[in-house]
């Protein structure tokens, strides 16, 4: 027994690297790259755009990751975007669950994104419409208060950090004080709390991991790519001449490569701040850095997902009585896919993603999976205002149920 768990372990960590990890860390190269260069444009623009703030924060979570809807969080707070702006971007929002969808299921992925934006949008201007914004703030726990001597407090944090920093001068320069803020200005009371309330700390041992180990771990990655393309070609990827078990070797070595990198990075529920999405605006570098991070944080829990899919097989006896039983769940699979789009955080959402590539729940499930959950987003809302973002969260719910139950019976008649 101990050798079957053994090998389903291996077989996992192969799997879901050379399968899914690899491709997942190109393609957030990719956007990172995309979104240094645009530098958060789009978040300048929805500022001065009230009418059709709803529509351009839908797109901004529509876009996979988490980057562009965590930056809408601190306008809402600010007063420059609406409630249903907010409501419209969470909804559209699928987290970094939606590179996976985007690696190994395309189609659906596109699918998932142009409903995801439509009910976002519709969503975000009936809140705004019917003025539930004035209803929630009136309920509201914002930080921002007018007693505070924002000068002061900002000059002990600032104070703090020269102090935390004095070690490492070379460090000084991603300090928050130095980045391009969007959605607050520097020395506001949303800069507090956002990157003054758990200060980075750049002498710890796992920054200075995750900040010198990118490039191997990059490097692994890039190997696991052409691995995963030849896989998707059909070779045998494990018979290379002059290369035996190459995918294993690599697959393992990745996977434990990212669990470590996660695990140093404490990247274990948020696979991303709004500290961290500001940082890869500074400089390519950071940008590499961070998506390294997030990279890891999809592999591991992926890598998770496959366990529980492995092991669930083992254990039960066989693929066929997993898929039979959840598939038989009809439309309570589609309820599931909504709970556990309420828990905050992209990992949960991962292994849940993971399971319907499996083939374990209908396409429905996956939707209202994608409207309910909020990703990383959420977080900056919970910290900067904990009771707005717990509306939002019920708020978005409701699309998640109507829209998924509507397409879990489209499915029964039509496919």
């Amino acid at each position: 027994m101990v050798g079957d768990l053994i090998e389903i372990i291996i077989r996992s960590a192969e799997e879901s690297f050379v399968q899914v990890t690899a491709f997942v860390g190109a393609v957030l190269l990719l956007f990172g790259y995309i979104n240094y260069k645009q530098q958060g444009a789009f978040v300048e623009t929805i500022e001065k755009s009230k009418n059709f703030q709803p529509l351009i924060g839908a797109f901004l979570g529509m876009t996979p990751g988490c980057g562009g809807a965590i930056f809408v969080m601190p306008l809402y707070v600010k007063g420059t975007v609406s409630f249903g702006t907010v409501i419209a971007t969470l909804v559209a929002t699928a987290g970094d669950a939606a590179f996976v969808t985007l690696t190994k299921a395309p189609l659906d992925f596109i699918l998932i994104s142009i409903i995801c934006f439509i009910a976002g949008a519709i969503t975000g201007y009936i809140i705004d419409y019917f003025e539930i914004g004035d209803w929630v703030q009136r309920r509201s726990s914002k930080v921002i208060r007018q007693d505070l001597d924002m000068e002061e407090k900002h000059k002990e944090a600032e104070e703090k950090l020269d102090e935390l920093y004095s070690d490492n001068p070379n460090a000084c320069r991603i300090r928050s004080s130095n980045l391009k803020h969007v959605g607050h200005e520097e020395g506001d009371e949303i800069d507090l709390v956002l990157h003054h309330s758990d200060p980075l700390d750049v002498n710890r041992i796992g920054y200075k991991i995750t900040h010198g180990a990118y490039v191997a771990f990059w490097i692994i990655l890039a190997i696991g790519f052409v691995l995963g393309i030849l896989d998707l070609s059909m070779v045998d990827i494990n018979a290379l001449p002059g290369l035996p078990n190459i995918g294993t070797i690599i697959g393992v070595a990745g996977t434990l490569a990212a669990v470590l990198y996660m695990l140093f990075g404490k990247k274990f529920i948020m696979a991303q701040t709004h500290e961290d999405v500001e940082h890869k605006l500074f400089s390519l570098k950071e940008t590499f850095i961070h998506n390294a991070e997030e990279t890891a944080f999809v592999g591991t829990w992926v890598f998770v997902a496959y366990l529980v899919y492995e092991f669930g097989v083992y254990l039960i006896g066989g693929e066929q009585v997993i898929e039979a039983f959840l598939m038989s769940t009809g439309l309570m699979s589609v309820i599931i896919g909504v709970l556990v789009g309420l828990i905050p955080g992209c990992g949960p959402q991962i292994i849940f993603v993971s399971l319907y590539l499996k083939g374990m729940f209908p396409f429905a499930a996956l939707l209202a999976n994608s409207i309910s959950q909020d990703g990383d987003a959420l977080f900056p809302l919970i910290a900067l205002d904990a009771r707005s973002a717990f509306w939002a969260t019920i708020l978005t719910t409701i699309p998640s149920f109507i829209v998924g139950i509507i397409v879990y019976y489209i499915e029964l008649l039509f496919i």
